[in-house]
């Protein structure tokens, strides 16, 4: 092929400059044949460099200048070892002639990694396709360049994550939708013991115990319809029969379109962790029962009150140790009375539950004394502060029940107001002072009575059942009272059914209550069959004026059978009252199904106590007989002074 000099060209492929026609030519004509050839190369999608036996660039194509940068008359002419980074030059070129040696058309450099040198300098992977072209001028060979950087990225990509996936510590394992292993990486192998040649193919069912078939089938059903499951527990069975508590995450694999063609699992033994879960269970069971054994050691059991009906409920807070601050008690006071305690400490632990045994002990000998509600409360309140618990506040209410007279006289240190429920009449707060919690100090407290009629029914509770999050208090006190008087309204329904219901309206969640919680129903007793009052002045003849008004009244009850020892008794009472005590004194009769009730009243607060009188001594033998004749008696203080009461059952 000549130039237009009417010389022959160097490079018989490179004489017609890129984008100019070719001379009109008739078909089998060489220049015919020339401009299907550069057409071809245009079209081709990889960049193609055609070279002669020398390695010199004759030919390139638009794809060739994108790829490498250069323009296409900047590299005819010039060594295809521009195109080849310096470091691999020399590598190049003997690559070059051994496939000049060996012609035929195949990869350049097989197995190894080829890289591109733009104009800029900068490199890129490539593969290279080399195929031979015989022409009339001589041997060519065509280059067939691809950027491969995309694709080798993606290759590294996913050899990172292949080695993640089989170096990992959790089992993987892909399978079909049919539930058949397509993949088993190395930590599967060792968690369940199978090889990958083992598996490959077989059905997961494989892995599941008895019992656990039909789960591997809802599961699978759950995948295929895109859902991904994640934290799925449940056994596994390995190859040795050996049973694994294990954690499986399960995701849909999709199609490009979106398609569920598969699943992938990620599987971790937690046979260790249910084992320390176990362990850590057991241990927290053992210790919330030793708390709770040692709490209702300390908040005792009340007694059985003759003639008080009572019901109680303590469920402990289900978070912690459970143990807390709640107590209640029933003191029998003798004479018709009954002292009735509840409290509460704040705070939840063992140093709640302390100061919460401190405090009932000391209580419940203090009540015994007969004290009136508002001087236990004051001596409650220096109980507290003796116990130098830095912040600590104890909500207490003290109640005494008069049944014969149909009165309750009650101090309360901050406490929830106690309900009363009278059957027909709904539920109702019992009417108190405010007075501040115990442990303030410096507090005067102050009580109050109130006529509840025979019948009716106090309740008593702590901040446990009515208090909770984001609740009003005032409205859960309403609904407490909504629902006593609910349950009083046809009749007195059974004590111990109300506070199952009680406790079920207002906690209906047994296991979600972050407190202690304690409930208290006690029902006042029928009132008395009969009972008298009588006044009389400090002087000796009050003594048998008292004696006779007793004796009448006992002989109108039919109680002719204790006459005697009642006006034995009531003699030496009224004595004592007339020789050592301030007027007036008030003699009272009280007579129930099961006793006569005798007390006397007097302004003196001095309270008597028996003692052994000496052979020559005309006092103290008085109370030494009430002692031994009455089946009980006792001493009050009042307001007014004191109370001498002595019972003979009948």
């Amino acid at each position: 092929m000549s130039d237009n000099t009417g010389g022959t060209a160097t490079h018989p492929l490179a004489v017609l400059p890129p984008g100019r026609p070719a001379a009109c030519a008739r078909p089998g004509e060489p220049g015919a044949a020339e401009e299907r050839f550069r057409g071809l190369l245009e079209a081709a999608p990889d960049a193609m460099v055609i070279v002669d036996g020398t390695g010199t660039i004759a030919l390139v194509n638009a794809q060739t200048e994108a790829l490498f940068g250069y323009e296409r008359g900047e590299l005819l002419g010039q060594p295809v070892e521009l195109l080849v980074p310096q470091r691999s030059r020399g590598h190049h070129t003997l690559h070059r002639d051994a496939y000049l040696a060996n012609r035929q058309v195949r990869p350049m450099g097989a197995g190894l990694d080829l890289y591109g040198l733009r104009r800029d300098g900068s490199e890129f992977p490539v593969e290279i396709s080399l195929s031979p072209l015989e022409t009339a001028e001589g041997l060519l060979i065509s280059a067939a360049v691809r950027d491969v950087s995309d694709r080798k990225a993606a290759e590294e990509r996913i050899s990172e994550l292949a080695a993640l996936v089989e170096s990992s510590q959790d089992a993987i394992l892909a399978k079909t939708l049919d539930g058949r292993i397509t993949y088993w990486n190395a930590a599967a192998q060792r968690l369940y013991g199978y090889t990958a040649a083992e598996v490959m193919g077989r059905h997961i069912s494989l892995l599941a115990p008895d019992g656990h078939q039909d789960e591997i089938a809802a599961l699978l059903d759950r995948l295929r319809l895109g859902e991904k499951v994640e934290h799925f527990e449940t056994l596994r069975l390995t190859r040795s029969g050996a049973l694994l508590d294990v954690d499986v995450t399960l995701w849909p694999r999709r199609a490009q379109d979106g398609t569920v063609i598969g699943v992938c699992a990620i599987v971790r033994d937690i046979s260790d962790r249910k084992r320390a879960e176990a362990e850590l269970t057991a241990l927290y069971e053992q210790q919330r029962h030793v708390a709770l054994t040692l709490q209702r050691s300390l908040m005792g059991t009340p007694p059985d009150v003759p003639g008080l009906v009572t019901a109680s409920r303590y469920r402990p807070a289900t978070q912690g140790a459970g143990v807390g601050g709640d107590w209640f008690d029933l003191i029998p006071l003798g004479a018709g009375r009954v002292g009735v305690l509840i409290g509460d400490v704040m705070g939840r632990g063992l140093e709640a539950a302390a100061v919460m045994g401190q405090l009932r002990s000391a209580a419940h000998a203090l009540a015994k004394t007969g004290m009136r509600p508002r001087r236990l409360m004051q001596a409650l309140d220096a109980c507290v502060a003796d116990l130098d618990v830095p912040d600590q506040l104890v909500t207490c209410c003290y109640l005494v029940v008069a049944a014969d007279e149909a009165t309750v006289t009650l101090c309360s240190a901050g406490h929830l107001p106690v309900l009363v429920a009278v059957p027909g009449q709904g539920a109702r707060p019992l009417a108190a002072p405010v007075n501040a919690p115990l442990g303030v100090g410096g507090v005067l407290y102050e009580q109050a009575s109130a006529a509840v009629p025979p019948g009716a029914t106090l309740v008593l509770y702590t901040d446990g059942l009515i208090e909770t999050p984001g609740c009003d208090i005032e409205d859960s006190l309403a609904a407490l009272a909504s629902a006593c008087g609910a349950l009083f309204t046809a009749g007195p329904p059974g004590l111990d059914e109300a506070a199952d219901r009680i406790l079920s309206t207002l906690r209906p969640d047994a296991e979600g209550h972050d407190d202690d919680v304690t409930l208290l129903l006690a029902r006042l007793p029928a009132a008395p069959l009969a009972s008298l009052t009588t006044t009389l002045a400090t002087r000796p003849e009050s003594v048998p004026e008292g004696r006779a008004f007793l004796s009448e009244a006992l002989i109108a009850w039919g109680c002719d059978g204790k006459a005697d020892d009642a006006r034995l008794l009531v003699s030496e009472l009224l004595t004592n009252a007339v020789q050592h005590a301030q007027g007036p004194v008030t003699l009272h009769v009280c007579r129930t199904a099961a006793d006569v009730t005798v007390e006397v009243g007097d302004g003196s607060p001095c309270l008597p106590e028996p003692r052994r009188a000496d052979e020559d001594e005309e006092c103290g033998r008085g109370l030494n007989l009430v002692r031994v004749l009455a089946d009980s008696w006792g001493v009050r203080p009042t307001d007014e002074g004191k109370t001498t009461w002595f019972t003979l059952r009948l």
